[in-house]
């Protein structure tokens, strides 16, 4: 068995987005080769409603998936599918937008919130497929534990502990919450890109100190091994998929394999035919 070894480390940096919330970007579009399926993900975590409450008003999404977990906070959110709800502590968003779709998120005051936003590439062969929403509730997530660490798996499977499935989802997520001092050793899957997200506390990763809301890509192997700091408990995402191998034409909310698809994109969002029926 093989220690996968720390291959790239991406520190977030603090950026504004949507009508101007403030918060943590960590992958981005110089990060998209390496990442690959992964696209972008931004966190959030304040305890100050100005940061976020101007929210993420209605705007389009072509050929990603995009998930939002929340640790602590709601986000109300509504879309052109016709689903309309909340997103609370503990809970998830799994949106898969296919050929188009229009939807708004909007933070609530809370008195934390935190919890982040990733994007998932979809393979060129389902770019235009249907698009399909999934509300993951606390009681889908698959439990399990390691040691004193607490695992909560979103998406995909973890030894025996099963998430939720479905024609789109595309990766592995899991949630770990590790007490202070302790370490994991996590099994990983031949194949796949595999990396850490530290949402809450520091870490000792590869026999280097690694910050909170950093990102950590690992080469091959066959495990990866994360230490929580002796004085501090430590939250965590595992995130595991088959890179695509693909060519992305990234354009603001739209991410198509060719400049031709996303200027046709923007050409339908002009033009009012960019949400298809049926």
């Amino acid at each position: 068995m093989n220690e996968r070894n720390i291959k790239r480390l991406v520190r977030g940096r603090r950026t504004s987005d949507g009508a101007g919330v403030r918060l943590v970007r960590v992958l981005a579009n110089d990060t998209v080769e390496d990442f690959d399926p992964f696209l972008m993900l931004d966190s959030f975590d304040s305890t100050d409603p100005a940061d976020y409450i101007a929210g993420f008003p209605m705007h389009p999404h072509r050929g990603i998936e995009t998930i939002t977990y929340l640790l602590a906070g709601r986000i109300d959110h509504e879309d052109s599918l016709g689903n309309k709800g909340s997103i609370r502590d503990g809970e998830s968003q799994w949106m898969a937008s296919g050929n188009g779709i229009l939807h708004q998120e909007m933070p609530q005051p809370s008195e934390r919130m935190l919890g982040f936003q990733l994007w998932l590439n979809m393979p060129r062969s389902e770019k235009m497929s249907h698009p399909s929403y999934l509300s993951i509730t606390p009681h889908m997530i698959g439990r399990t534990h390691s040691g004193g660490a607490k695992l909560g798996v979103l998406s995909g499977r973890y030894g025996d502990t099963q998430g939720v499935t479905t024609g789109h989802i595309q990766a592995t997520l899991i949630d770990v919450d590790l007490p202070k001092g302790e370490s994991i050793k996590l099994d990983t899957k031949a194949g796949e890109t595999v990396f850490v997200f530290l949402l809450k506390g520091d870490a000792q990763i590869g026999g280097q100190a690694v910050a909170e809301k950093s990102a950590v890509l690992f080469g091959d192997g066959d495990y990866v091994q994360v230490s929580a700091m002796p004085d501090q408990d430590l939250r965590f995402m595992v995130f595991s998929g088959k890179p695509l191998h693909e060519p992305v034409a990234w354009g603001g909310p739209i991410v198509m394999n060719t400049r031709a698809e996303l200027d046709l994109a923007f050409q339908e969002l002009r033009e009012g035919t960019f949400i298809k029926h049926g």
